[in-house]
């Protein structure tokens, strides 16, 4: 799916606020809301929008802490790298995990709401995944950007 620029403002705008209506969407965009309400679909259909979500704040939801964690697995063999996808994919405290390119395996980014709560976690968990070697967690002092919203 190509996007034009009716398109790239839609995206901007539910990015921003994914409950607007689609009167006042239509209006934000410069459509009538019959149009606007079938690109809205058209870019759902595409899978250009994935889902809408509410977006908490971690302080009132005892989530406050981030974390980032570095982890280095006993191998790189499919069934070592398999099993520690699957293990992550079912702790919720992980909002992120990636497969590096370098000098770890993979980088988490876990939520907890203090220091001794992520220890625990690391302990009970991470550390116990079979086939993790390795762990370093890295502390964030401040938060300086944290954004949801795709440059389009």
């Amino acid at each position: 799916m190509t996007l034009d620029a009716i398109d790239r403002r839609i995206l901007r705008a539910l990015q921003r606020n994914g409950r607007l209506q689609n009167q006042e969407l239509a209006r934000l965009v410069g459509l009538s809301p019959s149009p606007c309400l079938r690109r809205v679909r058209l870019l759902e259909e595409a899978g250009v929008i994935q889902r809408y979500v509410a977006l908490l704040d971690p302080a009132k939801v005892a989530a406050d802490m981030t974390i980032f964690v570095r982890v280095w697995l006993t191998g790189q063999d499919e069934e070592t790298v398999n099993r520690f996808i699957e293990s992550i994919r079912e702790l919720p405290e992980v909002l992120e995990c990636h497969l590096m390119a370098g000098d770890c395996d993979f980088i988490l980014r876990v939520v907890a709401p203090d220091l001794n709560a992520y220890r625990q976690f690391q302990a009970g968990h991470l550390a116990r995944i079979k086939g993790v070697q390795n762990l370093k967690t890295e502390i964030p002092m401040q938060q300086i950007k944290l954004t949801s919203e795709l440059p389009v």
